[in-house]
């Protein structure tokens, strides 16, 4: 049998709404399986999968039983999703999943979501789809789609809302992807200044036949490519731009979390870093830099991004978050040090041209690191921009690469 979309919600409460997407899946010419995810009444319709096989997949049903927290319940039954929808996946069960919801739907259903891999269809139908959606989205590629009326019942609106999820499911399992292609993927870090440094690195790989992927450091960026690193979906990488470090250590709004890093390290792939951006912290308008920074040396990007130049100590705890990660690393890593600058804004003329914070991390880094020679720090004296720094960046990926790995 062809595999299946998943149409899930809390059959509980609607039961009815997941009922009618089903049928119009149906009558797309998809085959459809309905979950209940519900967590307090039995389920209005008649689900294809009931919760407690989701629960028994999982052995969360005792958890369940014993928890009288909505929040917990929700959790708990989060995780049973999760686990049952990766069973499917794993025997080739899954063509897609479709999602109905509220806040707590929303939040129990993306959890499970986040967990399929990239490029599996994934759209969500959510009361909450109007607003801030990165905690339900992170580093997935879900599709959100706004309810505009509470999913509570069958009416004009939203018959014709859950109709048009429905059929933009039926396209995304009916109509053929592209090929796979069968060059080496690679990750790249890049800011809008790193990118002539990227841009020549991509150019340079992808003549020798590798499939460069692209990532914007603005937090979810970095952990989009770390996780398609854990998933085993990218073998090699070039941290150009590790710009999201300086938001972590000073707060701005593009961090991607403390363990920046970690699953680079765990996945023991070839790894080149450098220190693209590192002279900035992000945050949004003018209006929405915290009051402590007043005084600070602002460059204002456009009216939704204001930077902040990176201050002497900043650099240095900065130095030391990325030394505490590298030297954990039981595989060989290249670190390219700019010493002209770390981006565009960084060079003499620039706003954020200061030589002097630039070393403190420089120095810091190179006192703190655990060098030996497949642990090499490398300081160049040209800008990251510069095109001799790009060739660098490129010749030092190629040089940690086995010969059976190399293209072109």
């Amino acid at each position: 049998m062809p595999p299946y979309v998943y149409a899930i919600g809390t059959m509980d409460s609607k039961g009815f709404e997941l009922a009618f997407v089903r049928d119009r899946l149906i009558a797309a010419g998809v085959q459809v399986r309905t979950i209940d995810v519900g967590t307090l009444g039995p389920p209005t319709t008649e689900p294809d999968v009931r919760r407690e096989e989701v629960l028994q997949v999982s052995g969360l049903a005792h958890e369940l039983e014993n928890t009288n927290d909505r929040g917990q319940a929700v959790a708990i039954m989060a995780q049973a999703l999760r686990e049952y929808l990766l069973v499917e996946m794993s025997v080739g069960n899954v063509a897609g999943v479709l999602g109905i919801g509220g806040s707590g739907g929303t939040s129990l259903i993306t959890t499970a979501m986040r967990a399929l891999p990239i490029g599996l269809p994934k759209f969500m139908v959510s009361t909450v789809a109007s607003g801030n959606v990165a905690a339900y989205v992170d580093s997935s590629d879900i599709a959100m789609m706004y309810s505009v009326v509470d999913v509570a019942g069958l009416n004009t609106v939203s018959t014709a809302v859950l109709a048009n999820a429905a059929n933009a499911m039926a396209g995304m399992v009916s109509n053929p992807k592209p090929p796979a292609t069968t060059r080496r993927a690679i990750g790249m870090t890049m800011f809008g200044v790193t990118t002539p440094c990227v841009t020549r690195v991509r150019e340079i790989l992808e003549a020798r036949g590798f499939d460069c992927l692209v990532f914007h450091a603005t937090g979810s960026g970095g952990r989009a490519m770390e996780q398609l690193v854990a998933s085993g979906l990218i073998s090699g990488v070039l941290d150009v731009t590790t710009t999201e470090v300086a938001d972590e250590v000073a707060g701005g709004v593009f961090t991607a979390g403390p363990q920046r890093f970690d699953k680079l390290i765990q996945a023991q792939i070839p790894l080149v870093v450098s220190l693209g951006a590192m002279d900035m912290v992000n945050f949004g308008g003018m209006e929405t830099v915290p009051s402590q920074f007043a005084n600070r040396k602002l460059h204002v990007h456009n009216a939704q991004v204001t930077l902040m130049r990176t201050s002497i100590d900043e650099n240095r705890k900065i130095a030391r978050f990325i030394a505490e990660k590298l030297n954990r690393a039981t595989s060989p890593w290249r670190l390219l040090v700019p010493e002209g600058g770390v981006s565009l804004l960084d060079i003499s003329g620039k706003p954020f041209f200061d030589p002097e914070a630039d070393h403190a991390l420089f120095d810091e880094l190179e006192q703190r690191l655990d060098l030996s020679p497949g642990r090499q720090l490398i300081r160049l004296p040209y800008d990251i921009n510069a095109p001799e720094f790009a060739e660098a960046l490129a010749d030092n990926f190629l040089q940690m690469l086995p010969n059976s790995d190399l293209c072109g």
